[in-house]
């Protein structure tokens, strides 16, 4: 058996592995001259957080929180915009520990709900996310600007 999952904040000395993790999320080599700009740009912004879960010090999950002030809510609402597990150490809690750590801290910080978005093929996903407490109850859509 693990050790403890553990919780910390990342920072931007996490990049290289933030970078990776976000990659294999989207399964895809992102560009690196745009990762790095926006992750110069969030980890410099109080509103975003990173979180990394941590198995024997190991890396193995991440989480990032995003809270803004939203009018339609007129408080403070928190998103996860990223969330990843390395594969290998899937439904070993760590996703879980991830959740609850980043929604003690959004409710911490004075959100009143947490939204995550997740693409319609991810089902594991969503399956996870609803054990968790989050219902289906928006639709989201993109226009996406490269095709005009």
């Amino acid at each position: 058996m693990h050790a403890p999952i553990t919780i910390r904040r990342a920072s931007a000395a996490d990049r290289e592995l933030i970078y990776h993790m976000i990659c294999s999320l989207e399964n895809t080599i992102l560009d690196r001259t745009g990762f790095d700009a926006a992750f110069d740009r969030n980890v410099a912004n109080p509103n975003i957080s990173y979180f990394l879960a941590e198995l024997d010090g190991k890396p193995v999950g991440m989480v990032s929180c995003h809270i803004q002030p939203l009018l339609h809510h007129a408080a403070l609402v928190s998103e996860i915009q990223e969330m990843y597990v390395e594969p290998e150490y899937r439904s070993q809690q760590v996703g879980k520990a991830l959740m609850e750590h980043v929604t003690a801290f959004a409710k911490g910080e004075g959100a009143v709900q947490m939204e995550v978005t997740s693409r319609a093929t991810r089902e594991q996903a969503h399956r996870f996310y609803q054990r968790e407490g989050f219902e289906k109850s928006h639709v989201k859509l993109v226009r996406y600007f490269n095709n005009e």
